[in-house]
């Protein structure tokens, strides 16, 4: 086989393989922000109930998510707590008791007016502002309204209940 024809064979193979890895790369980034909106579809779909949380006469509400650990804090309600700043980014306070960690995910990176159980330490935190991400971190719903009753700096009293 003459050198040129060799040459000409090799540059064609790199030129296709070269095709094939980016057809590979543009498959995966659409597999995955199709699993993008799958995730948040399905967030959306394990919501459980709507809540509120009355601060002195303003009231937040907010909705638990369908998960052990959701449904675990719904059992504790009606629930009166006081919450403390914790590092002027969340509102936390203890729990009655520990909240089911059942399939919970390994952390999360929480948003403003995310409602979640740090289970290391057993507690509840209210995130007036997002975070990086914490790992034992579990989502148990979002305020969906009233947040900037919770963003105060504390001690806040309040009382969380089930929306009828």
């Amino acid at each position: 086989m003459k050198k040129s024809t060799l040459n000409d064979m090799q540059n064609m193979h790199r030129k296709t393989s070269l095709l094939m890895m980016f057809l590979l790369v543009g498959l995966l980034c659409v597999t995955q922000s199709v699993m993008a909106g799958d995730n948040e579809r399905v967030a959306v779909q394990e919501k459980l109930m709507k809540i509120e949380i009355v601060v002195n006469s303003e009231t937040a509400t907010a909705t638990l998510y369908d998960t052990p650990t959701g449904r675990d804090f719904a059992s504790l309600l009606p629930l009166s707590l006081t919450l403390q700043d914790y590092a002027d980014i969340e509102r936390i306070s203890d729990l009655p008791r520990r909240l089911s960690t059942a399939q919970a995910p390994e952390g999360m990176t929480p948003e403003a007016g995310d409602i979640t159980f740090y289970a290391p330490w057993g507690n509840l935190a209210i995130f007036a502002q997002g975070r990086p991400y914490a790992r034992s971190l579990i989502p148990v719903g979002k305020v969906d309204s009233g947040l900037s009753a919770l963003q105060r700096h504390g001690p806040l009293k309040l009382q969380i209940r089930i929306v009828d």
